[in-house]
This record gives structure tokens, C-alpha cells and sequence, in this order.
């Protein structure tokens, strides 16, 4: 899963992508190195970050999704919280939904997907991302992680998504400190054991430039390269990545080790 983000702000590429022709540049790029999805957000989500209103949100993703769909047969997320986000992207050619709130900040939004038929994808987050970083705390974070997980995944089935549209994401980097990414990624077969499937988003966080000592996001490549490679090893079937060339060759490579391709 390609990140492209239409925002001012976002952490690494904030302002990169704000019109249709350079989004199309760019998504023509991950689509010739290899990207499977491309998730577009309009709203930044970094530590800190402010909400954006609906409308704002729709006034950005429309052009830049349609840019994207007119390049040919590709899937197309859509990265937001609000029902009419989600609505106007599916109307403008996504495919599915990824919901960092996982299916709390509009009640709406898992009835919407349900009657639409697209997958979701539900993260999960300890608080805003106004408030995410400020010293998170868990007894278990790997249990609680999942207990959550589990529970917004049956309230989608509830809603009348079916079984396997949902994929689960823990949510690194959000609402927690460089040890409980860590933890996360260490016992990621747990999180695998609800029998979901996992879409793992570190690519470039800050838990990466702690362990390499690189603090430009730009530059902290090969740390994510090396948290990709541990993740497709244990248990995830997405990886929600930025530098789609690199990492697409890493996931082959885990892959041909593990047998699944020629």
C-alpha cells in the first residue's frame, strides 16, 4: 500500500502532492515500481495534529482520487474517519476504506462501507492524534492492542460489513512510546491470531529514527526496509509504506524466502 497524502502537513511529505498532475505523477511512479494499493488522505494524522473539517477533506481527495483512477486498473483507499469523506471518495473511484479510529469517530461510517460492499481497514489508536503521544500507557499493550482490535472488528460485522472485508491494524506509532512499537512488532503472530488480515503502517516513524539515531523521516529508508522485512516474516498481508520501490523489492524477497513466489 502506496502512501499519498494531498495534505500541507503531513510529517515527511506535507505540500508534495497538491494538484492533480503531480499526484498522478506520483502514483504513476508506485504503480510502475510495483504498489498493490495506494491509500490517499486528506487529513494529516501526525502527533499534535488538529482535525480537518469534511468539507476541506472532500475538496482535496476528490481531484487527487480521480487523478489515480484514471490511470488504469489499480485499487484505491481512501485514508479518513467521516462518512462523507468516505462516501465522496468511493463516489470518485476508491475501493476501500482506511479508518485510523477504526470505526469510532463516525457512527456512520461502518453502515456506509457495510451497504457499499468495500473492505475496511480499522487501526488502533490510544486517543486523538492531538493528544496520541502524550504519554500513552498500557498494562499489556500487545492484549489490549488486539482485545480492541477484536471487539471494532465484530462492531463492523455488526454493522454488516462482512467477515473478510475487515483487515486490522495496530496502529504503530499512534498512542504509543518507542517501546510499545517495539513490543508490537515483536509478537506480531499474536496480533495474527484473530484470523484477520494485518495491514502494519511503520514507514518512517519516529520509533524507526530512535532505534537508527536518523532523525530526517526522509532518510530512514532502511530502518523501515527492515521493519517491513520483519512484519511480511510475521504475520502482515499489507505494508503501508512510502518508498514503494524499495520496499516492494523487500516484501518480494521475504516472500521468495518463504516459498510464495516462483
Amino acid at each position: 500500500m502506496g502512501i499519498l497524502n494531498v495534505t500541507p502537513d503531513s510529517f515527511s511529505d506535507g505540500g508534495l502532492y497538491v494538484n492533480p498532475q503531480s499526484v498522478a505523477e506520483v502514483a504513476g511512479q508506485m504503480i510502475e515500481q510495483g504498489v498493490d494499493l495506494i491509500d490517499v488522505g486528506g487529513e494529516s494524522t501526525r502527533p499534535g495534529s488538529r482535525p480537518v473539517s469534511e468539507a476541506e477533506q472532500i475538496r482535496r481527495i476528490e481531484p487527487a482520487i480521480r487523478a489515480v483512477a484514471g490511470l488504469g486498473d489499480i485499487v484505491i483507499s481512501i485514508d479518513t474517519t467521516r462518512a462523507a469523506v468516505a462516501k465522496a471518495a468511493l463516489q470518485a473511484g476508491a475501493d476501500m476504506v482506511n479508518d485510523i479510529s477504526g470505526g469510532r469517530d463516525d457512527q456512520a461510517l461502518l453502515p456506509l462501507v457495510a451497504g457499499a460492499g468495500v473492505p475496511i481497514a480499522l487501526m488502533h489508536m490510544q486517543g486523538t492524534p492531538a493528544t496520541m503521544q502524550i504519554d500513552p500507557r498500557y498494562q499489556d499493550v500487545t492484549a489490549e492492542v488486539i482485545s480492541f482490535l477484536v471487539e471494532r472488528a465484530a462492531a463492523a460485522e455488526s454493522a454488516g460489513v462482512a467477515r473478510h472485508r475487515i483487515l486490522l491494524d495496530p496502529g504503530l506509532g499512534f498512542g504509543k512510546t518507542y517501546e510499545h512499537n517495539l513490543t508490537l512488532l515483536r509478537r506480531l503472530p499474536e496480533l495474527a491470531k484473530p484470523g484477520r488480515p494485518l495491514l502494519i503502517g511503520p514507514s518512517r516513524k519516529g520509533f524507526i529514527g530512535k532505534a537508527t539515531g536518523v532523525a530526517d523521516p526522509m532518510q530512514r529508508q532502511f530502518g523501515t526496509a527492515a521493519t517491513i522485512a520483519w512484519a511480511v516474516a510475521n504475520g502482515a498481508a499489507v505494508v503501508r509504506v512510502h518508498d514503494v520501490g524499495p520496499i516492494a523489492q523487500v516484501v518480494r524477497m521475504v516472500r521468495a524466502i518463504e516459498g510464495f513466489c516462483d
